[in-house]
């Protein structure tokens, strides 16, 4: 079997299990979420420190807005809080954000904060932080479409694929959900066609660099075919090593 790349380049993770991490200590679901945030910082570095070049994650979903109020309203606040803490740190390591999803319905607060984020982790290049928040994957696609109807231009493949809101990163090559649960929740539907996936028991807020060194580990043993054989795949690895 021909393994993957020794690390993939990007990452993508649903990071699920704040509520029941909170839940098991009988702590408020908001606690959960904000040792989420730490877990969040955690992995950014230890993705840097592997070479990981994109890090992209579900942070707030557009179902997410049939959650109790409070919650939502406390997961607003967390983030125009982590957005004012964080971003300085970031930006010293090199980190690029990106926030990604619709706007509208949001805060001027909130927007305000996003793009001042972005704008303030614009040059850096070491690695692409991709915050998916008010985020679906159906709205992307859709949002791509109506894009291109708007301007006129045909509905293709290729034209899709360059409107939609995660167009300046690869597609991901790993996925990771925590949390035990085990499907993709509406997340880069279009992205994820050929993405290697990995699901693990391990709640977001006890996310780990060993936990992620095993879902990376999983992902070396995967064969990505992209349509091919594997015999395919052995000729073209042995031609690029005669080479």
């Amino acid at each position: 079997m021909t393994a993957s790349a020794v690390v993939p380049s990007h990452i993508a993770i649903v990071m699920d299990g704040n509520g029941r991490w909170a839940t098991k200590r009988f702590l408020p679901r908001l606690a959960g979420h904000k040792q989420g945030v730490s877990s969040l910082k955690r992995c950014v570095k230890a993705c840097v420190a592997r070479g990981v070049s994109v890090l992209t994650v579900f942070a707030f979903s557009s179902e997410n807005w049939q959650r109790p109020a409070d919650e939502v309203s406390g997961l607003m606040d967390l983030l125009i809080g982590a957005i004012a803490s964080e971003v300085p740190q970031l930006k010293n390591d090199g980190v690029r954000l990106h926030f990604v999803g619709n706007r509208s319905g949001l805060s001027d607060r909130l927007v305000a904060g996003l793009t001042k984020a972005e704008a303030d982790t614009a040059d850096n290049a070491r690695l692409v932080l991709n915050v998916c928040f008010n985020y679906g994957g159906r709205w992307d696609i859709v949002q791509a479409a109506e894009s291109l109807r708007l301007s006129g231009q045909p509905i293709t493949e290729a034209g899709l694929n360059a409107a939609l809101a995660l167009a300046h990163v690869p597609d991901p090559d790993l996925f990771i959900r925590t949390g035990g649960e085990q499907r993709i929740s509406n997340f880069l539907l279009w992205q994820m066609a050929y993405s290697e996936l990995h699901f693990c028991d391990t709640l977001w807020p006890e996310f780990d660099e060993s936990a992620l060194d095993q879902a990376i580990e999983a992902y070396r043993q995967r064969e990505r075919r992209f349509g091919k054989t594997s015999g395919q795949l052995r000729v073209e690895a042995g031609e690029s090593v005669s080479k």
